[in-house]
């Protein structure tokens, strides 16, 4: 009977060992080994170690052309300095390896649809499969990524880098200890991939995508069935009043190389058709966006150029960017690059100083395909049926079977949208086909490449040339004196608004006509305004440039850049940090007048009489403890809502909500605004009384707000830095930071500065940087997010730009040493 205890502590032990040592599936969803995961010798306890730099390491790795050295400052960026180029580039793939590896392969795992491989079908009730792995497959990000690559591989000098890249990126990865795995891989039980040249060219595949430009064929084609054309170009307009463009004294073009030939139906059909459909593309955040701009020494206290930018882009941890100086015998680059390609991406060198802004442009176009059944192996094409190609997307579910989903391609692109792509969307049995520059072979690593070796003025626009999608507006400085901005992409040649709305795709007369010639970009050169900006605007003023812009651009913070810039003389660094982290609030300040005039106090209750005077009392300053930037922004949407409510309940269909700017100008035209009359009611409404109709409404949300302790701006407007995961443990919430929508320091909830740099082309240059984040991708490490606090107060740090000889400097934390 003795034995009978022992048995059963045997099997109980036995079944323990299994249970901690496998995963336990929830759905879909699978919790990692519970034993390997709080194992002190390969689990979670290994990540709260934060790196340490006590003492030079040597490594070696076959391969590599000479002796190379990466030194860590205190803030652990590395400087690299290496024997040549090529060691560069594995250097740089080995450091992002080791401090970003599960933030580089998660991000091409998004890009290339194979979420659903590592996290499951759902995250809640969402489903991953159809909004991310299934519609990224559908767009044809590896169709795309390939036909990068092709043309990487074309390229001796860029195919040299990528395959260096990799060979580092993989020589961190070989040598990888359990215990060494960053903690997500632990978390979701899974380990990481070789890295390949491809997985690089899926990245910048994704920056097209996140950083192209609005478009809104279906929304559009939904709002042209609503509204009368003379209505739908009021309600959306190809050009504002108040516009102030990129490249200001713009002629125009007196002879464009491409003579637009509009198809014969155009009238009729397209800009007058009244189809529907419930299809929602995936699109970017409306939040993507930047600010770039450099003075020329006319305008700085010290006759130097000065070039700032940050890009605003999602607030995620692990960070964006990885700073980081590569210095070889070729060039002497400093600045962030992207976790999964090499290459200074923003930053300078020796000469001189870069930056780009997104362009807004629309280079994504969607066309209906007349396929002869729903088998789609034939499609009708220019009088005749063709046959159509296939690719079988195998999509990996964890914890599920594979799904194959089967994508037709045309000439025209991939049929994203189809009988057998639903879910939630409606076709109403269509098909349509996406045209997307993307899906061309191009080679934008070049033009990083190029850039971060960049001697004067005619190399920064032979590197931009290599940088077609996504379009950026590419600014430049130079210690020549020399100041540029280029409007640089290649962008199709588009008659007025085609692409706006669903084209007809059963010939080739709705197709693009050809790309804009590079030199027919706007572009501008040492300006006699002193002077270079952009901050998503538009490029040029529509009426002086002969093809259509298409997209949607930004207003206010161009606009108030631009007069901030006007009004400068004698321009310090500082200056430039003040300007950079500016709250001014134009929207308000060009708004609040009628707003004032239109409400009476003397018929607002006691409670709206104080946030009235909340409102007519603010500085005009976002700032994080402000009261009336939350009032004004209640009361702003209230009062859209108020003025365009009526017309857009006519229908459930998605549509675009006009932009704040033109709800602005027909606030400001007051009496002449049609839109302010409500159509559902007899009397004919004017814009003051939807203003005091809006105020009032607003109030119980203000109330609400200040009895939860919301109203002062940066708690009602909560900025967070969130985990990719979305794992609170990991991200940074509740920050103290002003800013927000329209305003030069673009901080909103999820998106902002995602890098803040001002550069000083002296001798020696002079750089102040600082972003959200930190360099590691380990929370555990005290790098992770060291950055943050600092850049939530308006702080920068002086870029070390450090010099050969300086090894024992007292910045130098630690030190590698790569050797054949």
């Amino acid at each position: 009977m003795r034995f009978i205890p022992f048995i059963l502590s045997a099997l109980a032990t036995i079944g323990l060992v299994v249970v901690l040592n496998s995963p336990i599936n929830t759905g879909g969803t699978s919790i990692p080994p519970l034993g390997k995961f709080l194992s002190p010798q390969v689990g979670l306890w290994q990540n709260a170690k934060t790196e340490s730099f006590d003492a030079a390491n040597s490594i070696q790795f076959t391969g590599l052309r000479g002796k190379s050295s990466v030194y860590f400052d205190e803030r652990m960026v590395p400087h690299i300095f290496a024997a040549d180029d090529r060691d560069a580039w594995f250097i740089q793939g080995y450091l992002h390896a080791k401090f970003r590896l599960w933030q580089m392969e998660f991000q091409v795992r998004a890009a290339s649809g194979r979420l659903c491989e590592v996290l499951g079908e759902k995250i809640g009730n969402a489903s991953l499969l159809d909004r991310a792995d299934r519609n990224f497959r559908r767009m044809g990000m590896v169709y795309a990524a390939e036909n990068e690559l092709k043309e990487i591989e074309k390229d001796t000098m860029i195919s040299e880098a990528v395959h260096a890249y990799t060979d580092g990126v993989n020589a961190y990865i070989n040598n990888l200890e359990e215990s060494q795995l960053p903690i997500e891989y632990k978390l979701l039980n899974y380990r990481p991939e070789m890295w390949t040249p491809l997985k690089s060219a899926l990245l910048i595949k994704y920056m097209a995508f996140d950083l192209s430009g609005k478009e809104n064929d279906f929304e559009f084609m939904n709002a042209r069935s609503i509204f009368s054309p003379a209505d739908f170009d009021q309600i959306y307009p190809t050009r504002h009043d108040s516009i102030d463009p990129i490249i200001s004294n713009s002629a125009a073009l007196q002879a464009a190389r491409i003579n637009l030939k509009l198809p014969a139906n155009v009238d009729s059909f397209y800009l007058q058709g009244y189809d529907t459909n419930h299809v929602q593309p995936l699109e970017p955040h409306p939040n993507n966006g930047s600010n770039n701009w450099a003075l020329n020494g006319h305008r700085t206290v010290t006759g130097k150029p000065i070039l700032c930018s940050d890009p605003h882009l999602a607030l995620n941890l692990p960070s964006i960017w990885f700073e980081l100086q590569v210095h070889t015998k070729n060039f002497n680059a400093y600045g962030v690059s992207i976790p999964g390609a090499p290459f200074v991406v923003i930053g300078f060198n020796d000469s001189c100083a870069f930056g780009i802004t997104n362009s807004m442009r629309d280079v994504r176009d969607y066309y209906e395909i007349n396929f002869r059944d729903d088998s789609m192996k034939e499609y009708f094409f220019n009088g005749e049926w063709k046959k159509t190609k296939f690719r079988y997307e195998r999509i990996a579910i964890r914890g599920k079977p594979d799904f194959i989903d089967t994508v037709a391609y045309t000439e025209i692109g991939p049929v994203v949208f189809d009988k057998h792509f639903d879910g939630s969307r409606t076709t109403n049995g269509k098909y349509y086909a996406m045209r997307w520059k993307a899906h061309d072979p191009s080679n934008e690593l070049k033009c990083f490449a190029l850039l971060d070796r960049a001697r004067n003025y005619n190399e920064y626009t032979s590197a931009i040339h290599f940088l077609h999608t996504p379009g950026q507006n590419a600014i430049f400085a130079a210690k020549n004196g020399d100041i540029a901005m280029t409007a640089q992409g290649e962008f199709p040649a588009k008659w007025h608004r085609q692409g706006d709305f669903v084209m007809e795709g059963k010939d080739s007369s709705y197709f693009w006509q050809g790309m804009i010639p590079q030199e027919e970009n706007p572009h501008q050169l040492n300006p006699e305004r002193n002077f270079v900006s952009s901050a998503n605007q538009y490029p040029v003023d529509p009426a002086n440039y002969p093809y259509y812009l298409g997209g949607q651009f930004a207003q206010f913070r161009a606009l108030m850049i631009n007069r901030l810039l006007s009004e400068t003389t004698g321009a310090s660094l500082q200056d430039m940090m003040k300007l950079q982290t500016s709250n001014y609030n134009l929207l308000a300040e060009m708004a609040r007048p009628v707003v004032m005039r239109s409400i009476d106090e003397n018929n607002l209750g006691n409670s709206e009489k104080k946030y009235f005077e909340l409102m007519k009392n603010w500085d005009l300053q976002n700032d994080p403890d402000e009261k009336g930037a939350t009032v004004f922004l209640l009361f702003w949407n209230q009062l859209e809502h108020e003025i365009w409510d009526d017309e857009f309940g006519k229908t459930k269909l998605p549509m675009l909500w006009p932009q704040k700017g033109t709800t602005l100008e027909g606030v400001l035209k007051d009496t002449s605004f049609k839109f302010a009359d409500n159509i559902n009611t007899p009397e004919k409404e004017t814009v003051s009384q939807d203003i005091l109709a809006a105020f009032k409404k607003a109030v119980p949300k203000m109330e609400e707000a200040e009895s939860q302790g919301n109203l002062a701006w940066s708690r009602f407007k909560g900025t967070r830095i969130s985990h990719l995961l979305r794992l609170d443990a990991f991200s940074r919430g509740d920050l103290d930071v002003g800013g927000g929508d329209d305003i030069i320091n673009a901080t909103t909830s999820t998106h902002g500065p995602s890098w803040r740099m001002i550069v000083q082309m002296s001798d020696p240059t002079l750089a102040y940087v600082v972003y959200p984040g930190g360099q590691s991708g380990n929370p555990g490490s005290k790098f992770y997010d060291d950055f943050v606090s600092d850049w939530a107060r308006g702080n920068y740090y002086i870029a070390w730009i450090m010099k050969e000889g300086e090894s024992k400097s007292n910045r130098v934390i630690g030190t590698l040493k790569f050797e054949p």
